[in-house]
């Protein structure tokens, strides 16, 4: 019996026609895009695809289209034996960090992948990725499972566990990178994947959580910053959780109006969970004065999450409770993965 994989289109570059009027790119519709590989159909794979009812630009992607993209893999999830998600590179790697934590026991790949260049230009790299991560995606181990339990991004000969990845260049085909895990899965002459690395595949049955809350904020610190107008904007408007993009392995300025503001945010029930600006690497708070004074307080450690997962899993655990001491002890251990324990 031949693997089934569902293909979701929700747009990006990977669909994109040159409007003829102004020369700027469009999103077209899916049917355009699977006749534009008409090798995908010798793959010996029964696929399906449908669209979501307004294709977009990922720069346009939100919450909302998390929760429904998780919905549609929830009822589509026994018909099929993993998934392919259409998605511009320029916030794929927030999509997946979400659909990980929306898809709970997750039992068979989600790999999302795009394209640098639209699926219709003679150098595109869109044919190669689409139909790479459709064999990824129909893959089955020796019992006849699907053999990737988890959601990935499938970019350039590259397959990586999509919580840990980020973009990081627009220029090149290879746009991504995870630093801090390795590579799931490799494409070349045969595609070899990395089962030690993967995932363990979940004995219980698939959640689909459908509820994100947005009530947090991200800052990023740089010399000069007057964080007292953030902290008192925070408060005013009843952010839950602020981000704290910190330097190095966790470091903070040390000075007094800092330290209180930090304090008072504390002090009215707001986490602040602290996440490097380095790409690789890992807070590591009381390593140096610097961010000492920042674990006495009460601020907590993002270890080596990257600042897409840290906004989607904020989210996720916002809306898992309300109770903070529950949150701060989520925010701090692996759920799917997305964090080295």
């Amino acid at each position: 019996m031949q693997p089934k994989v569902l293909i979701i289109y929700t747009g990006g570059t990977i669909g994109m026609i040159r409007d003829e009027k102004n020369g700027t790119l469009k999103p077209f519709r899916l049917s355009r895009v699977i006749k534009s590989i008409p090798s995908i159909l010798e793959l010996g794979i029964e696929i399906h695809a449908l669209e979501l009812d307004e294709i977009i630009d990922s720069s346009n992607m939100t919450p909302d289209i998390w929760i429904e993209l998780a919905g549609i893999i929830g009822e589509q999830y026994d018909k099929f034996d993993g998934f392919v998600v259409l998605h511009g590179s320029d916030t794929m790697a927030h999509s997946a960090s979400a659909l990980s934590f929306l898809l709970e026991n997750l039992a068979k790949p989600v790999i999302l992948t795009g394209s640098q260049l639209p699926i219709g230009l003679p150098r595109t790299d869109a044919r190669e990725n689409l139909i790479t991560a459709l064999e990824i995606a129909a893959m089955k181990n020796a019992d006849g499972n699907s053999l990737i339990p988890e959601v990935c991004i499938y970019f350039e000969d590259q397959l990586y566990r999509g919580n840990r990845t980020h973009k990081f260049n627009s220029e090149n085909f290879d746009a991504f990178l995870s630093l801090n895990y390795p590579i799931l899965a490799e494409a070349g002459v045969k595609i070899e994947v990395f089962e030690h690395r993967l995932l363990e595949r979940p004995t219980k049955k698939l959640v689909v959580h459908q509820k994100l809350e947005r009530n947090i904020a991200v800052i990023k610190l740089y010399p000069g910053l007057n964080f007292r107008i953030y902290a008192e904007m925070f408060l005013k408007n009843n952010i839950e959780l602020v981000i704290l993009e910190s330097y190095g392995s966790g470091n903070s300025p040390t000075d007094k109006q800092f330290m209180e503001d930090i304090k008072e945010l504390l002090q009215n029930n707001v986490i602040v969970y602290n996440v490097t600006q380095c790409r690789e690497g890992h807070v590591e708070m009381g390593k140096y004065e610097s961010s000492s004074e920042l674990a006495t307080l009460g601020v907590i450690s993002g270890a080596d999450v990257t600042i897409e997962t840290a906004i989607a899993k904020g989210m996720f655990v916002l809306a898992a409770t309300t109770d903070v001491e529950q949150r701060k002890q989520l925010l701090q251990i692996s759920l799917r993965g997305e964090i080295t324990t």
